[in-house]
């Protein structure tokens, strides 16, 4: 005999029959149906309208149904729906290539296709260690990450990510090949009585220490996101941060391998997050704004340096997965970038991010539960505090963000709200991540779903 769920919780609102979904929460009730999407609206099976204020995980750029990018999958699937990259490569794959890098941005000259933001950190990952391989310097199989950083769910993603309740459950299976040092986290991690210049200097240095502790010629690279994502809320790191640790990179020769699969593409007013910081990667990962979640798609990007290590080595990039470059996936993600340049996306998501910053410091700069607002673009969360003087976060058994989800919900908004944003266990905060097409009025009416679904959820703490 086999235990099953009661199908009474297991039945999607709209749906006709129970779902056989393996879903998220497997003990409470489906996630209702999104049969539709206009603009930054959802639409579900049971008819309600959905504000789209966090583009799921800040994926959806440009949106739902735009009417370019639909036509040109169409016109790819009519075409060529898939070509095995061992045998062929395809148009589009040519072009979105060309698009991305065929100018070199920041010395960024090659890119490799994938499915996603895991599989594309989990290449970029493998990538570096080959690199050093093929000049000569076996020993470089360390990596550095950093606490409270995300990096994707495959297990070497995971094992680089500093996620710690995503990580607890496989530990077993993590490879000791990666290390973390402190996040540059400075509402959480600034003394009262350090400069920005301070924090940023005992930062770099704490990095240094690690190289030291590895063994410099041990170490293959560095890795972070140049603004944090989900794990600690869209965290930008004080000035001058990038600078100093690529300077140590570079003085021990390790690469700096940037992550930038949730905030690049544009999501923080540049097309990379790179751009703000003075710095540039030897190897970048990128996905969600890339296709905008027309197709999947993620890529890594590379320096000229490190592909020609391959090319006179061994002369073969080994790693691959049957749906590299698929067609259909890159026709899309070619439709996407093209939309954001052509429409001059970029100005807006700084124009229309400055006003989402200026709405939720109206309505939250003084809330006694909202301890800080932070971001770039149309990349902002807010961090919830239990004592906004002391900075002291709920306890997380009330899983504060999880209620602030479901009362949003309620309300017709779908934000991303976290837990762990302090240390992996206690902290709540919320990610807004519009598309960047969003208006001013849709702007104000996410800023005032938000501010009631908050007080929603506040309400229930002591119901």
């Amino acid at each position: 005999m086999t235990d099953t769920l009661p199908v009474s919780t297991i039945q999607p609102a709209g749906a006709s029959r129970p779902s056989r979904v393996l879903h998220r929460d497997l003990r409470g009730t489906a996630p209702p149906i999104a049969v539709g999407g206009h603009g930054v609206w959802l639409r579900t099976a049971d008819g309600r309208e959905i504000l789209d204020a966090s583009g799921g995980a800040a994926v959806s750029c440009l949106g739902h149904g735009h009417a370019r990018v639909v036509a040109a999958i169409q016109r790819q699937a009519g075409a060529l729906a898939y070509a095995h990259t061992g045998f062929f490569s395809s148009e589009p794959a040519e072009a979105l290539a060309h698009e991305l890098v065929g100018h070199e941005p920041g010395g960024l000259a090659w890119a490799y296709f994938v499915s996603g933001g895991s599989e594309a950190v989990e290449a970029a990952l493998k990538l570096a260690r080959q690199y050093f391989l093929e000049v000569g310097q076996p020993r470089r199989g360390r990596f550095i990450a950093r606490r409270q950083s995300y990096h994707g769910n495959t297990l070497g993603a995971l094992a680089a990510g500093g996620n710690a309740w995503r990580r607890e459950p496989y530990a077993p299976m993590l490879s000791d090949a990666f290390s973390h040092v402190g996040p540059a986290f400075a509402y959480r991690g600034q003394a009262s009585d350090e400069t920005e210049a301070e924090f940023t200097a005992r930062l770099a240095a704490e990095l240094e220490a690690e190289f030291q502790r590895l063994g410099p010629d041990t170490v293959a690279a560095f890795v972070a996101e140049p603004v944090v994502g989900a794990t600690a809320g869209c965290v930008v790191a004080p000035a001058g941060y990038f600078r100093a640790v690529r300077q140590v990179c570079d003085h021990h020769g390790a690469l700096l391998i940037l992550d930038e699969v949730m905030c690049g593409m544009g999501r923080t007013g540049t097309l990379h997050a790179w751009e703000q910081e003075a710095v540039t990667p030897d190897i970048q990962a990128i996905a969600k704004g890339l296709g905008g979640g027309y197709q999947p798609i993620g890529a890594v990007l590379a320096t000229a340096r490190v592909v020609a290590a391959l090319r006179d080595g061994s002369g073969a990039f080994l790693h691959g997965h049957t749906y590299l470059a698929h067609p259909v996936a890159c026709a899309a993600a070619l439709a996407v970038q093209q939309v954001i340049r052509e429409d001059g996306l970029l100005n807006q998501v700084r124009a229309r991010g400055t006003l989402l910053e200026q709405r939720l410091q109206d309505r939250f700069g003084n809330h006694r539960h909202v301890g800080d607002i932070r971001g770039r673009g149309l990349f902002l969360a807010l961090e919830l505090v239990a004592d906004r003087a002391g900075k002291a976060p709920f306890n997380p058994a009330l899983r504060l963000h999880a209620r602030i989800k479901q009362a949003a919900l309620a309300r017709g908004l779908a934000c991303y709200p976290g837990g762990g944003t302090v240390d992996g266990v206690h902290g709540d905060h919320v990610v807004l991540a519009p598309p960047y097409i969003v208006s001013p009025a849709e702007i104000d009416l996410i800023v005032d779903r938000l501010g009631g679904a908050i007080e929603d959820a506040l309400s229930t703490l002591h119901s």
